[in-house]
């Protein structure tokens, strides 16, 4: 657990020194209009090793049955054994921009009762899209990245999860997908982390390299920005989605209680608070002194916020950190006395409550 705790103060010492980086437009940004559309298809893996559905899947044995029956095959479902067969899920992603002939990946999962997709073959299943349009048609041998082996006796041998596959460019697209995101001589970028601050910083960047009024922040999460006259639109997009911008982010505390997981935003503060947890003293005192500049010098007298932290426990240590209080100092001090994971947690709901943790606390 100590070990655990260390590794979360590296994690956050990276997230205070790399806060304010700068980043590229299309790393924070997508374009509205240019997305994937997700496909879903019915269909049977054969040629297993025994590892099928059994009796009681039903659907399975139909799904043969109406399978032979269409090649010419009658077999009367009552007198067949699918043990070698399983009936599974299709699901992949179509990509924009992707053209007929083209192949996407493919992932397989098993609805039956069946212990392995190893070594199977998907036969030929349409994919198709919310309209109920076949997009794709999906067919091949299902890799699975592991295995899964009864050696009897009660002992069996697994790695990675057997019931569930892929088939790498496994279905050929037969129907595109128009993509539409140019409107009425503009494009609009949508930012992944909303924050009206990011969105006009790339509103200026924009304006700025083209010395033009194009780019306007509509609201926190869109960014409207009109396509120049005489400049190909692709040319256009390289240029914008290659200007770098200052992000910026609310200040958040992220907990997953079940795993004693603390992911905290370099910008997050720490009011003046004492604290007592367990056999665990903190205190956190806010101060502040003059500093006057050196005879002769060209400086001006300021104020200086400076901070103590003072931390005991039951074998006396006694810490004193100055500076503004922050959580990064916090978590030092904690992780010099050895406190576990799950302290911290319930540390960082307490200093919330108190409104002392100058940000949002999320609880996953």
């Amino acid at each position: 657990m100590k070990k655990v705790f260390v590794s979360f103060c590296y994690f956050l010492l990276f997230l205070h020194l790399g806060f304010a980086s700068v980043v590229r437009i299309k790393d924070v940004a997508t374009i509205q209009g240019i997305r994937e559309n997700q496909l879903v298809g019915y269909g049977l893996v054969i040629g297993l090793n025994g590892t099928g559905d059994g009796k009681k899947t039903q659907f399975t044995i139909q799904s043969l049955a109406t399978m032979l029956k269409n090649m010419g095959i009658t077999v009367p479902a009552g007198a067949m054994k699918v043990k070698n067969v399983a009936a599974v899920i299709a699901t992949a992603n179509l990509k924009p921009f992707v053209r007929n002939g083209e192949k996407i990946d493919v992932t397989l999962s098993s609805i039956g009762d069946a212990s392995s997709l190893q070594g199977g073959v998907l036969l030929m299943t349409p994919l198709k899209g919310a309209d109920g349009k076949v997009y794709a048609v999906a067919q091949g041998p299902v890799s699975i990245g592991g295995f899964n082996l009864n050696a009897g006796g009660g002992n069996s041998f697994r790695k990675n999860h057997a019931t569930v596959g892929r088939i790498p460019e496994g279905a050929i697209v037969e129907r595109e997908v128009a993509t539409h995101f140019v409107k009425n001589g503009k494009i609009s970028y949508l930012l992944r982390n909303p924050d009206f601050t990011t969105a006009v910083n790339l509103e200026k960047a924009v304006n700025n390299f083209f010395k033009k009024d194009l780019a306007l922040a509509k609201n926190e999460k869109e960014v409207e920005i009109k396509i120049p006259s005489g400049m190909r639109l692709s040319d256009f997009i390289a240029k914008v989605e290659k200007l770098r911008i200052n992000t910026d982010i609310n200040a958040k505390v992220v907990i997953n209680e079940r795993t004693g997981t603390v992911v905290v935003g370099g910008n997050v503060k720490i009011k003046p608070i004492a604290i007592t947890h367990g056999n665990l003293t903190l205190k956190i005192e806010a101060n502040k002194t003059v500093s006057q500049p050196n005879p002769l010098s060209t400086g001006n007298t300021v104020t200086v916020n400076n901070s103590n932290v003072n931390l005991k426990s039951e074998n006396a240590h006694f810490v004193t950190m100055g500076g503004e209080p922050t959580v990064k100092e916090l978590a030092d001090t904690l992780n010099m006395l050895g406190v576990t994971p799950r302290d911290v947690v319930a540390i960082f709901q307490a200093i919330k409550a108190s409104g002392a943790l100058e940000a949002e606390l999320i609880i996953m």
